[in-house]
């Protein structure tokens, strides 16, 4: 991974892909990532004790919005809130438009990602899947509107 401005990327002939992103979201509802396969995947790894996480919620979910008609999908990763009410209130306060899986003890993150893409400790973390299903950006910490864009608008691009 290539590190600029906060945001690494990979080119696109040395990308690894995503592992098994899967289960129940907040609401109760199956979902895997594998159904959006032809879709750029945004997902953001998130806790509702997490101040930078409360931060970003608007920029992701205004982005969410902005970018569905070109074949994005974000896809929230809620992990260590042990109670399921905190993260479902959260959605609701920030009037979350996208679904989010429910991974109190980090499972789908460790198999989900190749070792060292996201840090349990470190939250949050978004990840940009390419239409291949492989990982293409990754950010540490939090976001805004114009650096999510960064992050999604090149692979986008890529057709």
């Amino acid at each position: 991974m290539v590190s600029t401005d906060g945001v690494s990327r990979v080119a696109k002939g040395e990308r690894k892909p995503v592992g098994l992103i899967k289960g129940e979201t907040l609401q109760g509802n199956p979902l895997d990532i594998v159904d959006f396969k032809g879709k750029v995947v945004v997902i953001n790894v998130w806790g509702s004790w997490c101040p930078p996480c409360r931060a970003e919620a608007p920029y992701l979910n205004k982005v969410a919005k902005e970018m569905k008609p070109k074949g994005v999908q974000f896809i929230g990763i809620n992990t260590r809130d042990n109670d399921r009410s905190l993260p479902i209130a959260f959605e609701e306060d920030f009037d979350i438009s996208y679904p989010s899986l429910y991974d109190p003890e980090g499972r789908i993150i460790l198999s989900g990602f190749p070792k060292g893409t996201v840090n349990l400790q470190g939250l949050p973390a978004t990840v940009v899947v390419d239409r291949n299903g492989k990982i293409s950006a990754r950010q540490f910490g939090g976001v805004d509107d114009s650096r999510l864009r960064k992050m999604i608008d090149p692979v986008v691009k890529e057709g």
